[in-house]
């Protein structure tokens, strides 16, 4: 372990000045963090039929999620913007959906729509690919029946670009956007996309939105194939199903969410008077040359220390890592020796938890997801339990347990890995409260 401070690149501060999600264990950050603190899982049985039945029927889905209620609960807002939305939205696919409630929570949170930046100061990433297999799945046997069923906007609501076409023109973005995907390491990749648009001086904002994974019975089914997905050895206790880094953890179990973020430059957010949630001080994405779905420890390690170089920082300065966790058996034994490896003597003391064990693997969003939690436990000061830890597969690794604990984090670091040997890591610190504009 290197324990010499590095001096970081002289670029732009990137701060988290807005965040929204609509998950199962929270339809706005306020629930999110409740649920967090008091360590409510989303996982449970699958309530959708399906023809044929899903081959796993857990997991963590957004329940009870209505649209018009949802945007009701925005009644401030501008007539321009509601007006927006409704003319966008109108039978909107609920990937689409959800991501405008969650564009909108963080939107207001980062005070765009009463302190606003040029249009074209402003970018747009996705985070997320083949985001409409549910939706095209549900067409099909009607489709089949009758071609002309088709509704006359499906050739633009198939493709993931649809997601920039209705949130720029919602929100009258006119600066870069695009599509990033990286299976389930895609939040952070879209997170570092726009972070280096900011740095780069490209933009001076940039709303990144992680997008819900509608899985049809074909992707459910092809993950249980390859021996990715678990819940069957707890399927009549489907809270149980999700266990990362527990001797007991089968695979990855189903989450959904859709999770947005507000990146800033410093400058740019002292200059709105926006306070800031954190400071995003490093990202590292590396490849380590595999069409396979295997994890790499190599991969791994340097990921998490590129990030850190990046951020100035030393191992032993991290207080927190929230962990990729997917409850992969050799998903989790392989980070958790990138991580011993990476910390060194500092490992025993950086706490350790997932955020998978309570929304399930949220896969596209997955990053987004955890960066919210890592922020909102930063603010908050507690870790989140790790309810079905119950036998750790690392001994030393200092886990939090089975209820949340009070802690302080200054300074945090956020995992995500992707099949196709797609390596994340971002570094993150915390705002002080009564940072003065």
């Amino acid at each position: 372990m290197t324990e010499k401070k590095h001096s970081p690149k002289s670029s732009p501060c990137v701060q988290i000045t807005g965040m929204g999600i609509v998950s199962a264990i929270g339809h706005n950050i306020a629930e999110f963090t409740r649920s967090l603190a008091d360590g409510k899982s989303g996982v449970r049985r699958i309530a959708r039929s399906t023809t044929p039945p899903l081959a796993v029927a857990i997991g963590a889905e957004i329940d009870g999620f209505n649209f018009e209620q949802m945007l009701g609960q925005f009644s401030d807002m501008p007539e321009s913007l509601t007006q927006s939305v409704q003319h966008v939205t109108r039978r909107a696919p609920f990937t689409i959906q959800t991501s405008v409630i969650s564009a909108l929570q963080a939107w207001r949170q980062a005070r765009l729509d009463d302190k606003p930046i040029e249009p074209e100061r402003i970018g747009l990433v996705i985070a997320g690919h083949n985001t409409t297999q549910n939706y095209q799945y549900s067409l099909c046997s009607d489709f089949q029946r009758n071609p002309e069923y088709l509704s006359p906007r499906y050739a633009l609501q198939f493709m993931d670009s649809n997601q920039i076409g209705v949130l720029s023109e919602i929100f009258n973005i006119r600066g870069e956007g695009f599509v990033t995907g990286g299976a389930s390491a895609s939040g952070n990749v879209g997170v570092i996309h726009g972070a280096r648009l900011i740095q780069a001086g490209l933009v001076d904002a940039c709303l990144v939105v992680g997008v819900v994974a509608d899985l049809s019975p074909m992707e459910i089914q092809g993950f249980c194939t390859i021996g990715a997905m678990g819940g069957k050895q707890f399927h009549d206790q489907p809270e149980k199903a999700c266990r990362p880094f527990d001797a007991l953890h089968e695979g990855f179990i189903y989450g959904q969410a859709s999770a947005c973020l507000v990146l800033e430059s410093g400058d740019s957010a002292n200059a709105r008077k926006a306070p800031g949630l954190a400071n995003i001080l490093g990202g590292a994405i590396n490849l380590h040359a595999t069409a396979s779905a295997q994890p790499d420890i190599d991969g791994e390690t340097k990921a998490m220390n590129a990030a850190l170089q990046q951020s100035g920082l030393a191992a032993c300065e991290i207080d927190y890592l929230n962990t990729h966790g997917s409850s992969s058996p050799l998903g989790d034994k392989v980070e958790i020796q990138a991580i011993e490896q990476v910390f060194g003597d500092h490992f025993p003391r950086v706490r350790l938890n997932a955020t998978k064990g309570l929304t399930g693997h949220c896969l596209y969003s997955a990053g987004v997801v955890e960066i919210i939690a890592t922020v909102v436990q930063m603010q908050q000061g507690f870790i989140h339990p790790n309810i079905n830890l119950e036998n750790p597969i690392n001994a030393t690794a200092n886990f939090c347990g089975a209820t949340a604990v009070s802690q302080p984090i200054h300074s945090a670091m956020s995992n995500s890995f992707g099949f196709g040997g797609i390596n994340t890591s971002i570094v993150l610190q915390k705002i002080p409260a009564d940072t003065d504009f």
